[in-house]
């Protein structure tokens, strides 16, 4: 367990935020780290989305169960949290 920083480009947000996970985080939790900032002040709740990541310029998500430590994410690298509409 050791802090990473990695730097948030939040859909919907002109902001980037450097935030600092925990390599065991999972990506959920890593957007739920990243929404803290964004969510709320600049970007509107969109609860019928789930947040997903994916390394900045990429079009495949990263799986939200997979750890920080399993991601191959360099520190201070820029992932970007989209909004995902919820299946049902």
């Amino acid at each position: 367990m050791a802090l990473f920083p990695l730097t948030s480009n939040f859909e919907g947000d002109f902001v980037l935020q450097l935030v600092a996970v925990d390599t065991e985080n999972t990506m959920d939790e890593v957007a739920a780290a990243a929404a803290v900032h964004s969510v709320g002040r600049r970007v509107r709740a969109r609860p019928d989305c789930i947040m997903r990541i994916r390394r900045q310029g990429a079009t495949d998500f990263l799986p939200r169960t997979m750890k920080v430590h399993e991601s191959g994410l360099k520190p201070t690298e820029t992932i970007e949290i989209i909004w995902e509409p919820v299946r049902h």
